[in-house]
């Protein structure tokens, strides 16, 4: 029996985990994966050319970011890929830093807050019970705000009185959204996946030594995992959800991890290492549902507040999940 590639089925839920440890699949400078070039073609709406010269900006962007950074020192307001330029836009509190970040290639705006000061304002967020009506909060880099959702049209006292409690942390901008999180694990039918107790289905995330990462909310330490065709691949060894979502599987002997990402018949991306994505970059995804996708990175540092408990730490992005993409993998760069 031929086994597939750990990594092969993906998508966590419709925000992406962590702060888009973007995985880079060429050095710095090669010529884009295929997969990532014509998907970005696609869901951007760009040409071949242009998705080719937007990968080749944003892994560019990427690299000048520590730099711009260090070089804005205790005025950096944030950082985020500008299409329109091409180039990494550098947010500071203080006019006279310009010069030094922009001798790092990035671009400069002046803005009202540090991103210090957001992160602070959005921690405290993340102190607060909030209702269910209110589906999460983010730091948004470009609005130099810090943004809370809410459901449209809700009204009640305890989202008042939490957003109340949200604009005396800093400042905050509420907008409405008629879209609810929900967690994207469960009995879907799909491609190559894991089940958990051989039950509940996710999808395999990326490859560490003696295992894989996927989801937390997809199992417990000590749930077994077993392949699609029912044989065992191995045990939960822990899990973080809520708080965080994110858990560890140990595999069996029988399966070999390898740096894959499957690129659903446009050809599989090998992960050669990660570097932080700035907002504005475009991410591409591999799920086992709805297959290879690919959008932007809207906000870092987001907190969704589903039914089941707050998770933080998160990364928003335009390129949507659906049941059974849950626990995967998302690839930016060059």
């Amino acid at each position: 029996m031929k086994r597939p590639p750990l990594v092969r089925t993906f998508g966590l839920t419709a925000l992406a985990v962590g702060s888009v440890l973007a995985a880079t699949v060429n050095s710095a400078g090669a010529a884009p994966a295929s997969p990532l070039l014509g998907a970005v073609q696609r869901d951007l709406g760009l040409t071949a050319e242009q998705a080719g010269a937007r990968l080749a900006q944003e892994a560019a962007a990427a690299n000048v970011a520590p730099a711009a950074e260090a070089a804005a020192g205790p005025a950096f307001g944030g950082a985020w890929y500008d299409a329109a330029s091409g180039k990494l836009v550098v947010g500071i509190t203080d006019a006279a830093r310009a010069g030094a970040v922009e001798a790092t290639g990035a671009d400069t705006a002046l803005v009202a807050h540090t991103e210090s000061a957001l992160d602070a304002a959005k921690a405290s967020l993340d102190t607060l019970t909030a209702p269910r009506e209110v589906t999460g909060w983010y730091v948004d880099e470009r609005a130099n705000r810090v943004v809370v959702t809410v459901v449209r049209g809700a009204r009640g006292p305890e989202v008042q009185g939490f957003l109340d409690r949200a604009r005396a942390a800093g400042p905050v901008q509420v907008e409405e959204t008629t879209d609810v999180p929900r967690l994207f694990a469960g009995n879907v039918v799909g491609g190559d996946a894991y089940y958990i107790n051989g039950s509940a289905r996710c999808s395999i995330g990326f490859s560490v030594q003696g295992g894989f990462v996927s989801a937390g909310h997809c199992g417990s330490a000590g749930d077994s995992v077993s392949a699609p065709d029912g044989s065992a691949m191995g045990t939960f060894q822990g899990s973080s959800f809520p708080g965080n979502d994110y858990s560890y599987v140990r595999t069996t002997s029988s399966w070999t991890p390898t740096p894959v990402v499957d690129g659903y018949g446009n050809g599989n991306v090998t992960v050669t290492g990660h570097t932080p994505a700035p907002v504005g970059s475009s991410v591409c995804r591999s799920g086992s549902t709805t297959g290879w996708h690919c959008g932007t990175i809207q906000a870092t540092n987001q907190t969704v507040n589903y039914a089941e408990g707050s998770v933080s730490g998160l990364t928003r992005t335009s390129a949507c999940a659906e049941p059974g993409d849950s626990g995967g993998s998302w690839v930016s760069g060059s």
